[in-house]
């Protein structure tokens, strides 16, 4: 199928992109690279008077360190993100998950902020933003304001983003001291949407007890699930088989998944049980074997 007939605009200027946004209302849809809002136009499940291109707004294209966090535009390609020094330096938890998404092709044309406007529950990149926490600086013709990705994600394939606003840019902080990372996640072949995907960001302390830990299950829920309990029963311990078998027993009970085409409910909550320790374990791991890795 093809979309049904639409208006193009391409404006040169974030000002420009935000009139037009003002004046469609919820008519209109902002297009950057397009990886998903073309197939869904083409299968006709969205059907927008005009589409609004922003790939002229260089403004929005950057990775770049500020003092103790690390700014990406939103429109920054995932190739150029998964490439980046910045990234690999200070944010490895991203640099390991991009490679999962679709293809080098699908890399290469995908923005940064497309992928978490989209909002797909098993997505990367909202996955590992929730890991590793941070705000999106949203704007509409009339403001800029800050919302903490925690309170970002709605519900499926829904954020916090009004018809007349856009993402511009995404603020992650620099964790400091002993910390570690990890991201794993099942599909049936690379490049598939992930079944279940797991991503973890972890701090220890000298004596390698744990600080903080924020551990993110995807294709659980309708949107990234943060699992809170985690943190509160592993925060002040030394990781043990006993502790991970509490994590495992955590997301026994929290997670409530569906049974779709591609996976039962059980199979689903059995991958986010195994995940769950794996990210877990792995980067309490890595926060051992190299201080000071991400800062």
């Amino acid at each position: 199928m093809k979309p049904v007939k639409f208006d193009y605009y391409s404006p040169k200027a974030v000002d420009e992109a935000l009139t037009l946004l003002e004046e469609a209302g919820f008519d209109g849809k902002i297009i950057a690279g397009g990886q998903s809002l073309v197939p869904i136009m083409n299968m006709r499940l969205s059907s927008p008077e005009c589409l609004i291109d922003i790939n002229r707004l260089h403004d929005l294209h950057f990775i770049e360190m500020d003092s103790d966090k690390v700014k990406i535009g939103a429109l920054t390609r995932q190739a150029e993100v998964e490439r980046s020094d910045v990234v690999q330096k200070h944010l490895g938890l991203l640099s390991e998950a991009v490679p999962f998404i679709g293809h080098v092709q699908t890399r290469n044309r995908g923005t940064f902020g497309g992928s978490l406007v989209h909002a797909d529950p098993t997505a990367e990149i909202p996955l590992s933003l929730m890991a590793l926490g941070g705000t999106l600086h949203i704007a509409s013709k009339d403001e800029v304001r800050e919302v903490n990705v925690e309170d970002f994600f709605i519900t499926y394939l829904t954020t916090d983003i009004m018809p007349n606003e856009m993402l511009t840019e995404i603020h992650i902080p620099i964790e400091k001291g002993r910390n570690g990372y990890s991201f794993y996640e099942i599909s049936r072949r690379h490049g598939d949407f992930a079944l279940v995907a797991s991503a973890c960001q972890l701090t220890i302390d000298h004596l390698e007890r744990i600080s903080n830990v924020r551990l993110v299950l995807g294709g659980v829920e309708a949107t990234p699930l943060l699992l809170e309990e985690v943190n509160e029963s592993m925060t002040g311990e030394v990781l043990s088989d006993s502790l991970l078998k509490k994590v495992e027993d955590i997301v026994d009970e929290m997670v409530d998944p569906e049974s779709d085409i591609h996976a039962t409910a059980e199979y689903r909550r059995h991958l986010a049980k195994k995940l769950a320790v794996r990210t877990v374990k792995s980067a309490y791991e890595r926060a051992r074997g190299e201080t000071n890795e991400c800062s």
